[in-house]
């Protein structure tokens, strides 16, 4: 069972900088698990690409995903320019990941 992290401070409330690094440490701790996650749904996609003989790479997807990301970071303030240029790489990784995993799969099946 996963430890839970102590309460969270807001910026404001952090007094040094042992404080906001303890935040920063245990934001990037939820980011890693949240992809980790995120890459349990990217090992099924693949699989069940293979059986429908789909592509790894789905560009309206992808432009969605990233419409949708933008759209929540203009809702948090974040600068959607940023978080538009993580998702096309953390996606674009995936892709790749996904085509490795189907290609040897689909050659053999076309075989």
């Amino acid at each position: 069972m996963p430890s839970h992290p102590p309460a969270a401070r807001q910026p404001a409330e952090c007094r040094d900088m042992t404080e906001v690094r303890a935040e920063i440490d245990r934001i990037d701790t939820a980011l890693v698990d949240g992809i980790a996650e995120r890459f349990g749904y990217v090992e099924r996609a693949w699989q069940l690409k293979l059986e429908a003989h789909q592509e790894a790479n789905v560009p309206w997807r992808n432009q969605q995903v990233i419409d949708k990301v933008r759209g929540r970071a203009t809702q948090t303030g974040v600068p959607p320019d940023l978080i538009e240029a993580l998702w096309r790489q953390m996606i674009g990784w995936f892709i790749q990941y996904e085509e490795e995993k189907l290609r040897p799969r689909l050659e053999s099946q076309s075989r």
